[in-house]
């Protein structure tokens, strides 16, 4: 028995004053989102919602500290949010459509379930997290030294609106980063044993625009992916329907540590990951769903099933170079730390894997890319 749906309901504008045209913003709406992309595309809408700017509450990616002084400001009579940003403001979004008098480290290590009192409407600018159509939010745990997952059903957002205006003016490193993120959800959604048919077309199609934008951009230079940008959006969006379903696996899980302890940005720490993870994986289980993602690769990049997977490694470290672990100011004493740490608090990813890992292959995996 399975069951597929789309919670949210999905929306496409050329532009955002369409979409503030369109949707009527309200008084009782706040918008969460970024200066940098306010001033370009929001306020010349003249838009009359309440605005808050995540950088004024902290740094980076989500952080319990960060949610929590955000929660405390936002007005009592709020019905929507609307986040209008990359993960960082999506994850943050979804959160703040729970009210209670909690604080986000007890939601994210499940000392509370909020419930939902505020409607969600998603605009994603860049073209990675797939955010906008999953029930999924990251957030780092200052005092655990980590990050966690949360996967709830009112984590859904209600609408999810591609705009391509909003992804095009995106800097390359955040291209790259953002786009491999939603590679590495689509192949770990394709592998996982929760995967069916339904969720395997999203993963595959998402694998092939990809892919396919990939090589259009080494042929064409770093700012040809902007001739593709609605590809790349589309493609993040059907890799976020996949992995929302089947979910994300080890990649995810190992890159997590990377990111709480040295703050590596998400995309990248996923890819310093994905290449020692599909490697074991092949050691371990050479025969079974994997072969059908190398011939899946193969046919997208034109070289034979069983060259296919090198030949990709090759191709997004021509999309995004990557450094050894000991680049970042990792020591080796460190990785059965992270081990253990994965294997205490993603067992929500380590059950998606292609096959088991050990506490040994996780080590292993790391030691790899040191």
């Amino acid at each position: 028995m399975f069951q597929f749906s789309l919670p949210a309901c999905l929306k496409g504008y050329e532009t955002f004053a369409e979409f503030a045209e369109k949707e009527q913003l309200q008084q009782t709406d706040l918008l969460i989102t970024n200066r940098f992309i306010y001033e370009p595309f929001i306020a010349p809408c003249g838009v009359s919602c309440r605005v808050l700017f995540q950088e004024e509450y902290g740094a980076g990616e989500p952080n319990d500290q960060m949610i929590d002084a955000i929660r405390a400001k936002i007005p009592a009579d709020t019905k929507r949010i609307i986040a209008v940003g990359g993960g960082t403001v999506i994850d943050i979004a979804k959160v703040l459509t729970f009210v209670g008098d909690w604080s986000t480290e007890d939601i994210f290590t499940g000392r509370v379930v909020p419930q939902k009192a505020r409607t969600l409407t998603v605009i994603p600018t860049t073209c990675g997290t797939g955010s906008e159509v999953t029930n999924v939010t990251i957030c780092e745990l200052k005092n655990l030294r980590t990050k966690k997952g949360l996967a709830l059903q009112t984590m859904y957002a209600d609408e999810a609106v591609l705009i391509p205006e909003m992804v095009r003016t995106l800097p390359y490193k955040f291209f790259a980063t953002s786009s491999i993120d939603a590679l590495i959800h689509a192949v770990e959604s394709y592998l996982s044993p929760k995967a069916i048919a339904h969720s395997q077309i999203y993963s595959e199609k998402a694998i092939e625009m990809i892919v396919s934008g990939y090589l259009y951009v080494v042929e064409n230079g770093q700012d040809a992916w902007k001739d593709r940008v609605e590809d790349f959006l589309t493609a993040s969006n059907f890799a976020g329907i996949a992995f929302g379903y089947a979910g994300c696996a080890a990649v995810h899980a190992l890159s997590y540590p990377l990111g709480g302890a040295y703050h590596i940005p998400h995309g990248e720490a996923n890819q310093l990951m994905f290449e020692e993870v599909l490697r074991t994986y092949q050691k371990k289980q050479p025969v079974g769903k994997l072969n059908q993602l190398e011939a899946l690769f193969g046919r997208v990049l034109g070289v034979p099933a069983n060259e296919a997977l090198q030949k990709l490694y090759q191709l997004m470290d021509q999309i995004l170079p990557r450094k050894p672990l000991k680049e970042y100011g990792m020591t080796l004493e460190e990785f059965p730390v992270f081990a253990d740490s994965v294997i205490e608090g993603q067992q929500r990813l380590l059950r998606n894997n292609y096959t088991e890992l050990s506490r040994e292959d996780m080590i292993a995996i790391y030691n790899a890319c040191f």
